[in-house]
């Protein structure tokens, strides 16, 4: 009998586990894991080496090379190692840009031989804004809402987040919590009546009457009033209920011609007959007014003048004014150009400051 065909008692260690002890007549370290069922591959390792021989007492020892997958935020990094704890693999591995991040299982787990799948989240700059106030925070956080949960922030039905809960934590991103408050309110509120305008012969042209006065109507308007982190509430309309309808005014307008010396003729004193109208030097009244008003016959800006050609409340009295109204801007065009001339057959131009645009 050969010295290689002895029984032999070897010792044999497998992934640092307690050894075990086996008699055998093994020649080589390789007819030692035959025996022993194993089969390894070219990323396993074996001391001494598969095809060293062995004798009595000797040594064996196997360390099984697992496979670790890290899903570095979502990507996928592979490397194998002897490591049989998820922190020796990763110390092995010297990988970079780990510092700070979140795994999904302890870094003392162990690995199988079927090897590990370990979820990494690296760990990431962002700035976040509540309520209009920033700050600057590091976080392993995967999503939005994560975030939010990590920062121990809620969200109220009407607050406002961007980007959205969804979304994935991104380095240097910027997720802002703006604080909404939306309330709503009833108000009653005028309506405004319109108005209903008819021709009639029996005014002169300039004159118009009131035949039926105009009433405002009532609406009870619901307003919805937004507020952004406390700033300026903005408004809008919700709905608008009319509850009592506006009834509208109705309006004559004269369309009866006159004559340049108003109706009937006029006197030296520039009156007329009839109905008092005096539309006399009517186109020198225009320009006139143009440069006092802007050509506006309604005018009343509170500076003690009134109307188209800027009548002071002396003088629209003192010239018969109130034989149409109580002040100039409540008279007509034409009503107020017949008071003008009144004026013009005692003084001329000399009253008005913008005589120069007769």
């Amino acid at each position: 009998m050969t010295a290689t065909s002895l029984d032999k008692t070897i010792t044999l260690t497998i992934d640092g586990q307690e050894p075990t002890t086996s008699t055998s007549y093994a020649a080589t370290v390789g007819d030692v894991l035959r025996a022993n069922g194993l089969e390894v591959g070219p990323r396993d390792l074996v001391f001494p080496a598969v095809d060293s021989p062995v004798s009595d007492g000797s040594d064996v020892r196997v360390q099984f090379a697992r496979k670790v997958t890290l899903l570095v935020d979502g990507k996928p990094t592979e490397f194998y190692t002897t490591a049989t704890t998820l922190d020796g693999a990763l110390a092995t591995a010297e990988l970079r840009g780990l510092g700070g991040a979140d795994f999904s299982v302890s870094r003392s787990a162990g690995i199988g031989r079927e090897g590990l799948v370990v979820d990494v989240r690296t760990a990431k700059q962002v700035t976040l804004k509540v309520a209009g106030k920033t700050k600057k925070i590091s976080t392993t956080a995967g999503t939005v809402a994560e975030l939010l949960g990590e920062q121990n922030l809620s969200m109220q039905v009407d607050d406002r987040i961007k980007p959205g809960l969804a979304t994935a934590v991104t380095d240097k991103q910027t997720v802002s919590l703006d604080r909404v408050t939306v309330t709503t309110k009833t108000k009653t509120e005028k309506v405004g009546y319109g108005t209903t305008k008819t021709s009639s012969k029996s005014l002169f042209k300039g004159q118009t009457k009131v035949t039926k006065a105009g009433k405002n109507g009532k609406a009870e308007v619901t307003y919805e009033y937004t507020t952004v982190n406390g700033g300026k509430a903005t408004k809008k309309v919700l709905k608008r209920i009319v509850v009592m309808a506006p009834v509208k005014q109705k309006v004559v307008i004269g369309t009866k011609k006159v004559s340049s010396g108003g109706s009937g003729g006029s006197s030296a004193s520039g009156r007329s007959s009839g109905a008092g109208i005096n539309l006399a030097r009517a186109a020198m009244w225009d320009r006139i007014a143009r440069c006092e008003s802007g050509g506006r016959w309604n005018i009343n800006t509170g500076n003690g003048y009134y109307g188209g050609l800027q009548f002071a409340n002396a003088s629209w009295r003192a010239n018969g004014g109130t034989d149409f109204a109580p002040r100039a801007d409540l008279a007509s065009r034409a009503e107020q150009i017949t008071v003008a001339n009144r004026y013009y057959a005692k003084a001329g131009l000399a009253p008005w400051g913008c005589r120069h645009a007769a």
